[in-house]
């Protein structure tokens, strides 16, 4: 497990908050590029459609591509904030776009 006592970056932060949702509603967190300046996150199936998942908010893009370099593909241990997480980073198709999804593991 990856254990850092520097201040967490605003990536991870964010992507902690989606996360504990995700932990909540027992659905994984989906990321989506729908435009050139940000991303849509949406709680739920990857497999399922679009308008079956929840919208939870929306991100820029170097936020996202900083989250995306701060975890793997696959399986990722890591401490954040004190609190140990483990989940699993994958990428998709929904409907036509590109998606990124981080599930508990």
């Amino acid at each position: 497990m990856h254990v850092s006592h520097e201040p967490v970056p605003e990536s991870l932060q964010t992507l902690v908050e989606y996360l504990e949702l995700s932990l909540d509603k027992a659905a994984s967190v989906v990321m989506t590029r729908h435009t050139n300046d940000a991303c849509t996150i949406y709680l739920g199936d990857p497999a399922g459609l679009l308008e079956e998942m929840k919208k939870v908010g929306t991100i820029s893009i170097p936020l996202a591509n900083d989250m995306l370099e701060l975890t793997r593909s696959g399986i990722n241990e890591m401490e954040i904030g004190g609190q140990a997480y483990r989940f699993v980073r994958t990428f998709t198709q929904v409907e036509n776009a590109a998606a990124v999804v981080f599930s508990a593991a």
